[in-house]
């Protein structure tokens, strides 16, 4: 690496074409499905595809009726699996399900009280939420230029004239380098894989990639040495399910902080919000993110730690990474008077109970100011204010 006062930090991201992805997004449009009827349904459903095959497993408890097949098909075909060339699409794959009902043992575990008020965690596990200045959103800077790079890739492909040179595969690698404060000094290297058709060649597609999808997006951090590297076997014709398999919940780092923060393993897609996996990795963002927009510190890391059946958390930490500007056990304490980390007041706070899960499928799910996720919201900035000047 050179000089050891410099670092390199880097993330990836992929696009909705991606097997992985695919995945993702059907199980959560199933999730969907289930909360547009039952807003109290559970539910636990994965999904694997390889070749011109998908299968979807999982639990499901809920008073509504899902066309669960046709729900998938609707995914592939808006995501752009149409054409028989591609190998993989919504009309010919071959679709079996296995969705059976949830398990009484975990059910009497989740909920309480026949209101439904009182909820009991799905599972035990430890969820990570981060939070940074170094951008707008309070996410890492590498994190927003991966995501962006593929949410490029994919719009142009679906609204430009290149529609019939694009595939819906593809993915993106940012790494930054940082000076010795730790702030962006530009792209070290950037990687990108579009998959396309075999009537383009190589160097004109570079050319097209450098100039329709990384420019527009990453031209200010780009320097006369960025190593800028376009599919680099040379050739991506074969990709999707055709070319790899998917599977839901395998691109966990992608889905949050690119590295730069902890992930407690668990996977996000395909899962109700009594499943802590996701509801408290959306509560653990929320308050890290409070407590840096706050400024109470320039970066900040918070872990919620469950049991199975537990209504409250056995421990929430909180790391400021020593960037805190108000004494750690203050900005402890303002936290534990401002928000609640019980199962049931997570899924009220967050809204947790409505159909929006198929947007948080692709393009990470943190950061998205503009959808309407209430984990983004700073809604409690002033009362975590008011709790830290009340202990100073």
């Amino acid at each position: 690496m050179g000089n050891c006062h410099y670092r390199y930090i880097t993330s990836e991201a992929v696009t909705e074409g991606h097997p992985d992805k695919i995945c993702d997004q059907i199980s959560d449009a199933i999730l969907d499905a289930y909360l547009q009827q039952d807003r109290y349904a559970h539910v636990a459903v994965e999904s694997f595809v390889s070749g011109n095959v998908l299968t979807i497993a999982g639990e499901v408890q809920s008073s509504a009726t899902v066309d669960i097949t046709e729900t998938a098909r609707n995914v592939i075909r808006r995501i752009g699996y149409t054409d028989p060339a591609l190998g993989f699409t919504a009309d010919t794959c071959l679709i079996f399900t296995n969705v059976h009902q949830q398990s009484v043992d975990i059910a009497q575990g989740v909920q309480k009280e026949a209101e439904k008020t009182e909820i009991g965690s799905g599972d035990q596990g430890i969820m990570y939420g981060y939070a940074t200045n170094e951008t707008d959103n309070y996410m890492p800077i590498t994190v927003n230029l991966a995501q962006n790079l593929v949410r490029q890739l994919d719009w142009v492909r679906h609204h430009t004239e290149l529609r019939t040179i694009l595939r819906p595969d593809g993915k993106s690698q940012v790494t930054m380098e940082f000076d010795e404060a730790g702030k962006p000094i530009g792209i070290h290297s950037l990687v990108i894989a579009a998959q396309h058709s075999e009537t383009i060649g190589t160097e004109e597609l570079k050319t097209i990639i450098r100039n329709v999808i990384i420019d527009p997006v990453c031209r200010e951090w780009i320097r006369p040495q960025t190593a800028i590297r376009i599919n680099g076997t040379g050739r991506f014709v074969i990709g999707g399910p055709v070319g790899d398999t998917g599977l839901t919940g395998r691109k966990l780092m992608v889905d949050t902080y690119g590295t730069v923060a902890k992930h407690g393993g668990g996977a996000f897609s395909g899962k109700d919000a009594t499943k802590v996996d996701r509801s408290a990795a959306y509560m653990a963002r929320y308050v890290a993110k409070h407590i840096v927009a706050a400024g109470l510190c320039d970066r900040c890391e918070v872990s919620i730690a469950y049991a199975i059946s537990g209504i409250y958390p056995e421990a929430v930490q909180i790391h400021t990474f020593c960037s805190e500007h108000v004494p750690k056990p203050i900005i402890e304490k303002a936290v534990a008077k401002t928000f609640s980390f019980a199962v049931g007041d997570i899924i009220e706070r967050l809204d947790l109970r409505r159909p929006q899960f198929g947007k948080t499928a692709i393009y990470g799910h943190f950061g998205r100011e503009n959808e309407d996720f209430a984990w983004e919201r700073l809604d409690n900035v002033f009362t975590l204010k008011k709790w830290i000047e009340s202990y100073m």
